[in-house]
């Protein structure tokens, strides 16, 4: 049954909540998208966050593999971030978070439009 699947403490939505939940897993999940980037790049799509949590983030990010990271060796050093198959499987879940949130908010803008009942 499902209520019984929702409540043990391994149920899929508390792995996945685990895995991206939080400020800004999911935000730097959808900043990475299917391209491959370096660490300014996900902070200039994030300003708000700063460096220590972004790559602490990445990190955990990486270890529970949703993120892969590669090191070219170079110098100056290149490191880019991208998503792993697993990683992008959450993409379409940001697109559905997305999509409540749009729909969330035109709900009740219009809703406050509407005249108060007598």
């Amino acid at each position: 049954m499902k209520t019984e699947v929702m409540l043990h403490p391994r149920c899929p939505i508390r792995t996945a909540l685990e895995l991206i939940g939080g400020k800004w897993k999911l935000l730097i999940v959808q900043s990475i998208g299917n391209q491959a980037l370096r660490l300014y790049q996900i902070r200039a799509a994030l300003p708000d966050i700063s460096e220590k949590m972004l790559i602490q983030e990445l990190k955990n990010l990486c270890e529970t593999g949703l993120v892969e990271r590669h090191n070219y060796g170079e110098v100056p050093p290149r490191v880019e971030y991208q998503l792993t198959e697993l990683g992008r499987l959450a993409l379409p879940l940001i697109g559905n978070l997305a999509d409540f949130g749009i729909q969330y908010e035109q709900k009740r803008v219009f809703s406050a439009r509407q005249p108060l009942p007598n």
